[in-house]
């Protein structure tokens, strides 16, 4: 699907909204939807390339989606602000290079490599993530002390 081409009827409108619902719920759910869902959902559903998936995907990140899930979980003291800063910066300046050179890719090859990148991932997350369980001894919703070396609080 070219979008700059084609008008948009219903059931791409529905599609999209129902890519957007999935994306959101797990972005609040788990703190997935970029990447893991509207990527490979645009590519399947809606026959996007690669590229075309990939640059909407972050078109999106550009507005304020995730505010209302980011509200909940700061009020629940969940949001080290001094985290998402450096994180955010950081992305602003990863997300320039990715994106070129991604796009100085061919097609075939960035579409291989999310691909790996996500078999890698949930490979990890299957077999390899050791879950640690929370004592009382120690707050969840504390966040970690990037100032200070472990055991030193």
């Amino acid at each position: 699907m070219n979008p700059k081409k084609t008008a948009m009827d219903m059931q791409t409108i529905l599609i999209l909204a129902a890519i957007g619902i999935c994306a959101g719920i797990l972005s609040g759910l788990v703190g997935v939807g970029g990447g893991i869902v509207i990527v490979p959902a645009l590519v399947f559903f809606l026959a996007f390339s690669q590229k075309m998936a990939q640059g909407t995907s972050l078109g999106i990140l550009l507005l304020p989606v995730g505010i209302l899930g980011v509200i909940q979980y700061y009020k629940q003291g969940y949001i080290d602000m001094r985290v998402v800063v450096i994180i955010s910066l950081a992305f602003l300046i990863g997300s320039y290079f990715g994106s070129k050179i991604a796009l100085s890719l061919p097609q075939d090859t960035v579409k291989k490599i999310f691909a790996v990148l996500m078999m890698i991932i949930a490979v990890k997350m299957l077999f390899f993530d050791k879950s640690k369980k929370a004592t009382d001894e120690t707050d969840p919703k504390q966040p970690i002390n990037i100032t200070q070396p472990p055991g030193k609080v």
